[in-house]
């Protein structure tokens, strides 16, 4: 049946990355598609398949726009590098520094970010009531912009952001510093960030580690007291291996989902221009995960 506010028309989307070929997004968005009576088509373009990095986002943009692409969704490692290549950015976007979604709206490129609000969203729904007043974060690229965004939103008081390149976490914790004036936003490298682990009331993986292609822990959970939680931004497999040995130690976690379906939810509705049901995506996600051999870990 057509959705009975909208004419009935095709949607062509796809979704670009670093060994992106089994994300659950594309059938999660096509599933709810047919739900709202549209065609909507999901291709993947997985950088790693085509022997392609970061530095050919340029021209793989321009063969999309070409074939009459919509819209694309934009993961690691592309998230910062493609936004020169943009004509505009929504203002959460520009303020945080990276893009996970272009639409090509008559002949312009315009780049938002669907991942605050969809980590937003995850905060609220499994991490409610839980302290978020002092938090260390490791990981400082486009996805840890957006959560870092939303943790200070929140209400964090201290955020310590973490990552190998002190450079990136050092930048990002001055520009957030700078905006929500009052915080405290620091940088370190993972070699520093033992005692910052112990006095936080919880802490988030924010970088590719805990991937079926990245596997490994990107902090020593044992350095958290008891009684903090740890989240997650990975979400296949939906149980990483820091989310294991959390759960292990008794710690209250947070896995990649709910982000991952709050944000598609988004950057659907953004494309369509239709509400799509996150209850009813959310459940889709779930019984894709029941038969996803790299959810589990």
């Amino acid at each position: 049946m057509t959705h009975p506010d909208l004419p009935r028309r095709s949607f062509r989307v796809g979704l670009i990355g670093d060994g992106v070929r089994p994300s659950l997004t594309p059938p999660m968005h096509e599933e709810e598609a047919a739900r709202l009576g549209l065609d909507y088509r999901d291709d993947v373009i997985d950088l790693l398949e085509l022997g392609k990095t970061a530095d050919d986002i340029g021209g793989i943009l321009n063969e999309l726009e070409a074939a009459g692409y919509d819209a694309v969704n934009v993961t690691h490692p592309v998230k910062q590098a493609i936004i020169p290549l943009l004509h505009e950015l929504s203002d959460e976007a520009a303020t945080i520094g990276a893009v996970n979604l272009v639409r090509f709206v008559d002949g312009r490129r315009i780049g938002g970010n669907t991942d605050v609000s969809g980590f937003a969203s995850a905060l609220a729904s499994g991490l409610g009531d839980a302290r978020l007043d002092r938090v260390v974060q490791f990981g400082a690229g486009g996805a840890g912009a957006a959560t870092a965004y939303a943790l200070l939103q929140a209400g964090t008081e201290r955020l310590t952001i973490v990552d190998t390149r002190l450079d990136s976490a050092a930048d990002l914790a001055a520009r957030y510093g700078d905006l929500f004036g009052g915080r405290i936003v620091e940088a370190m490298t993972p070699d520093d960030a033992a005692d910052a682990l112990t006095a936080a009331s919880g802490a988030l993986n924010a970088t590719p580690v805990g991937m079926f292609l990245h596997p490994g822990l990107p902090f020593d959970v044992h350095a958290l007291g008891d009684g903090t939680w740890i989240a997650d931004v990975v979400y296949r497999p939906v149980r990483t291996q820091l989310l294991q040995e959390a759960e292990a130690r008794g710690l209250r976690t947070l896995d990649g989902g709910r982000m991952a379906v709050g944000q598609a939810v988004d950057s659907m509705r953004l494309i369509t221009g239709v509400e799509p049901d996150e209850t009813r995506m959310y459940a889709h996600f779930q019984r894709l995960l029941e038969t996803d051999d790299l959810a589990v870990g």
